[in-house]
């Protein structure tokens, strides 16, 4: 399951990464080209960020919309 994310700084990246670092589920998150672990700080930087990017989760329905739910600051509006 995907939604798309914005994040517009440093430390919304740490947020982000801190948010799915305490899923016991993968969180990727990527564009048109690449593709990261969301848990990890370094690759986060891999990507361009000043586009909206896609938070993938592999997890269950209700996992999602909780995870969704903590992460509506970083949500495309």
């Amino acid at each position: 399951m995907e939604f798309e994310i914005q994040l517009r700084s440093v430390q919304s990246v740490l947020e982000f990464v801190a948010l799915a670092t305490a899923q016991h589920y993968p969180v990727f998150v990527g564009d048109v080209r690449h593709w990261v672990n969301g848990k990890s700080f370094m690759e986060m930087f891999c990507l361009d960020l000043t586009f909206p990017l896609t938070a993938r989760l592999e997890c269950s329905a209700e996992e999602f919309e909780e995870f969704r739910k903590a992460a509506h600051r970083f949500a495309v509006k």
